[in-house]
């Protein structure tokens, strides 16, 4: 701690400093309170920076549906559970049919987001 006092991240250095130290910290095999301390403030210092200088792009709806998908690496078919069949995946993700509300509830339970997300 006493290398690296905490301080306002300003700049894209001291985020990337911030987050090397975080990782040598996470890669310590025991953790003493104040090692979990430190982090949550390094934690909070990162958080306010990201916030502040890179938003998330707000997504919903589909174009959120379809992110997740990227990320996750899912297909039409890793969502037939949901839709029932890949066709209807495919007519949601190309915009020709609107999510039902059990879709809906079956998304948000899926992705553990809420159901809200998938409203556009």
């Amino acid at each position: 701690m006493n290398n690296f006092p905490p301080r306002p991240i300003s700049c894209e250095a001291d985020l990337i400093a911030t987050q090397n130290r975080i990782n040598s910290i996470l890669d310590r095999r025991k953790l003493t309170q104040d090692d979990r301390d430190y982090l949550n403030v390094l934690g909070i210092l990162v958080y306010d920076y990201e916030e502040k200088h890179e938003p998330m792009p707000l997504l919903k709806g589909i174009k959120l549906l379809k992110a997740l998908m990227v990320e996750a690496e899912l297909s039409e078919r890793d969502l037939v559970d949901i839709f029932a069949t890949e066709s209807l995946v495919a007519e949601v993700l190309n915009g020709n049919r609107e999510l039902t509300a059990s879709q809906i509830q079956k998304l948000a339970e899926f992705f553990h987001l809420s159901p809200a997300a998938f409203l556009d």
